[in-house]
């Protein structure tokens, strides 16, 4: 049975684990080098401060996924814009877990009042893209060679959902 929470510092060690197989094996995050727990305490600490909720995927007492929103660009006028983030462990995927960590994103992006959310999406990542057009997201644009990894050019796809 996997329960879909909000993350607590206990989580964050998984979270890393997660986070870093992505970074070292997939083109979804686009950092070159993996992160250390520090960074991720770091980071969950900003998203508490900035009021932004982080989600995952309890399966069992083991972290199969996790998932976010933050702010899309840091000035004033995109304020009502943040950008979403989903993660699922390696051997999770294809089981749906992407699909339970969406709803509590939008509700929550609901609850603080924003407008649009935002998808950035390594543009051949099929799964991700078929996963927030499901949710009624529309791509609104694609970016051809913005991004670099792993030897090759890569594009993105920015895909929208206005809440």
């Amino acid at each position: 049975m996997i329960i879909i929470r909000k993350a607590n510092e206990n989580d964050l060690p998984e979270m890393l684990e997660i986070y870093n197989d992505i970074i070292v094996n997939t083109m979804a995050v686009w950092h070159s080098e993996p992160h250390t727990l520090q960074m991720r305490q770091e980071w969950f600490k900003l998203k508490r401060e900035q009021g932004y909720p982080v989600f995952v995927a309890d399966e069992q007492g083991r972290i199969a996924g996790f998932s976010t929103i933050g702010p899309f660009r840091p000035w004033h006028g995109y304020r009502f814009t943040v950008e979403n983030s989903v993660y699922v462990a390696a051997d999770s995927r294809g089981k749906g877990i992407a699909k339970l960590l969406m709803p509590p994103l939008i509700d929550a992006a609901r609850d603080l009042n924003v407008h649009a959310i935002v998808a950035g999406i390594e543009a051949t990542n099929d799964a991700s893209i078929a996963l927030h057009k499901k949710f009624g997201f529309i791509e609104v644009a694609h970016f051809k060679e913005v991004g670099y990894k792993f030897d090759q050019w890569m594009d993105l796809k920015f895909l929208e959902l206005i809440v």
